[in-house]
Formats: C-alpha cells, sequence, structure tokens
C-alpha cells in the first residue's frame, strides 16, 4: 500500500530508451507510491519490464494504468500527449516538454480541458541545491549571473540522431537544463539578447552556443554551451552579488560554494523528487507546466545567428 493506505499510483511509460532506463523506472521503482506496471516502444525491451510495441497495446493489456510518462524525443510528444489525454490518464512529459512552444501549450490546453494532471518536468529544479540557491539569489542584489553547461554529446546521448535533426534542439537539449534552473531561482523573467547557434554543416541543430541575457531588473546572464567538452564535464551557474559575494552551484546543482566555502555536496536524486512531485500533484488534481526555459531556447532560435560548424560525425 502506498501514502496513508493509497494503492500505489499505476504508471505506464512511452519510451523505453537510455532516459527511461537510467532514470525513469528505478525513480517509479523506488518510490512505494508508485507501480510500474509496464511500457511500451518499436524496439527496446529492457529487462523486467512488460513491453509492448504501442501504447494501444500497452494499454489493452493493462487498462489499470492511470497515469503516463512520455519519454520519447520531443519531435513526437504533441501528438502521444494528445492521444493519452484522450484516454483520461495523467501525463508526465519528459523535458523539453515538446518541440515548439505551440505544441507545448496546446498540451497544457487538452489537460486542462479533459480534467487531468499534467506535469512539465524540469528534473535539474529538483537537485538538491536549487532551493538553497534560490533563497540566497532572493535575499540580495545581483550583480550578474554566468552558466557554463558543457558536456560530451558521445558519452551521453550515444546513436541518439534524433538530437541534431529539427527540433532535437542540440545542446540546447542539456542546456536546457541550466535554464530550468535559471527560471527557478529568479523572479524576473529572462530576455535573450544575443545568441550566436553553431550548427554543424551536417545538423539542423547547434552543437555550441554562447548567448547574452537580461533579467527585467537589468543585470546581464550570459550562457556558453557545448556538446563537445573533453575531460571534466561542466554543469555550473556561477552568480556574483552586487556587494561582491560569490556563489557556485556545479554538478548539475548538487554542489554548492558561497566564497570558497562548500556549503551542500549531495547525491544526485531529481526524478525521484520528479515523481514524488507528480503523485503529489495528482493527488490534489492539480498541474504544473512551466514552460519559461522552452521560451528562453525558442527565443534564442529566432534572435540567434546561425554559424556554419564542422560536420559531426559521432
Amino acid at each position: 500500500m502506498g501514502l496513508f493506505g493509497k494503492k500505489p499510483l499505476k504508471i505506464g511509460l512511452i519510451g523505453l530508451g537510455k532516459i527511461a532506463v537510467d532514470q525513469h523506472i528505478p525513480s517509479i521503482r523506488g518510490n512505494k507510491n508508485l507501480e510500474l506496471v509496464a511500457g511500451c516502444s518499436p524496439h527496446a525491451r529492457p529487462e523486467g519490464v512488460n513491453a509492448y510495441p504501442d501504447m494501444d497495446a500497452m494499454l489493452k493489456a493493462h487498462p489499470e494504468i492511470e497515469a503516463i510518462a512520455i519519454c520519447t524525443p520531443p519531435q513526437i510528444r504533441h501528438k502521444i500527449a494528445k492521444a493519452v489525454i484522450a484516454t483520461g490518464r495523467h501525463v508526465f512529459l519528459e523535458k523539453p516538454p515538446a518541440a515548439t512552444l505551440g505544441e507545448a501549450e496546446a498540451i497544457k490546453t487538452l489537460a486542462a480541458a479533459k480534467g487531468v494532471s499534467l506535469l512539465a518536468s524540469w528534473h535539474s529544479r529538483f537537485a538538491p541545491a536549487v532551493e538553497t540557491t534560490r533563497k540566497w539569489v532572493s535575499e540580495r542584489p545581483i550583480k550578474s549571473i554566468t552558466i557554463h553547461w558543457k558536456e560530451n554529446v558521445r558519452q551521453w546521448h550515444p546513436g541518439q540522431k534524433w538530437i541534431f535533426e529539427a527540433g532535437g534542439m542540440g545542446v540546447f537539449d542539456p542546456g536546457i537544463n541550466s535554464l530550468s534552473i535559471l527560471t527557478r531561482i529568479l523572479r524576473d523573467s529572462v530576455m535573450v539578447k544575443k545568441a550566436d547557434l553553431h550548427i554543424p554543416v551536417n545538423c539542423d541543430a547547434p552543437i555550441q552556443v554562447e548567448m547574452d541575457m537580461q533579467t527585467e531588473a537589468g543585470f546581464p546572464i550570459r550562457a556558453e554551451y557545448d556538446f563537445l567538452q573533453a575531460g571534466i564535464q561542466t554543469w555550473s551557474i556561477y552568480v556574483e552579488s552586487v556587494a561582491g559575494e560569490k556563489l557556485t552551484l556545479s554538478m548539475g546543482g548538487t554542489e554548492l560554494e558561497v566564497d570558497g566555502k562548500t556549503l551542500m555536496k549531495e547525491k544526485e536524486a531529481e526524478y525521484s523528487g520528479l515523481y514524488a512531485h507528480f503523485y503529489n500533484l495528482i493527488q490534489k488534481k492539480e498541474s504544473d507546466a512551466d514552460f519559461s526555459p522552452l521560451r528562453i531556447v525558442a527565443d534564442a532560435m529566432l534572435l540567434g545567428k546561425r554559424i556554419a560548424a564542422p560536420e559531426y560525425i559521432e
């Protein structure tokens, strides 16, 4: 039995690739209020999961499924989410919530009309040091923020060609994680002022980005994204206050340092927090669908200068 004697929420997965295997499956199984019933994918068959070729087959075999997490590439999420919502089931959207803002807003409208809970998940917001950072930022005037989000695409996304296709977002796929943290720790909205988008000549999405932003309060934000980072991977946000205090949020939000002193150094547990949040939303009959990180990426694509980069070969 789950919390307060309630039966566990029965969940199905659509998409059984790397992110489902690495994060979704263990996080669901680690929560006593949730039960992973089945999943579907045209090809993937993770060990220990009741797997079906498509959603219709999965739901025919398991009509008891109450909620579905969509772990597919973003280009097809709108169509799938529309079908899931039509069945009256709650929806967990892997990030980014859709390929475009229009699709994301349409999903939100459909969920509200059907009365189901919708979670547009931003897993980095659930990193252990994010809320402490948010409090620190809220208590003082800020001078500037710098983001360095650099990783090796060959290590983290092997064989995932969709990421460099139109709608795949390229380096913004990990970069949007930093923007989800940024929009969580700031009260002001963030506006893109300039972006250099380095796009391989054989791809449709950027492999490297330098971006300048600004808040309504007027202080600058610089973001540098790189998908070809060799050696140590970098997922860091640097904040400087007007008084000269310096905060560093690193390793994706698991480590926090202020003026050279380590305040937090925790293990990553983002998806377990996300699924606990999803469960609570359903219990309260609420949704959480904030698309501000996606809007920043969309603005960068609208405003950005496209620069030809060398051909990308995995």
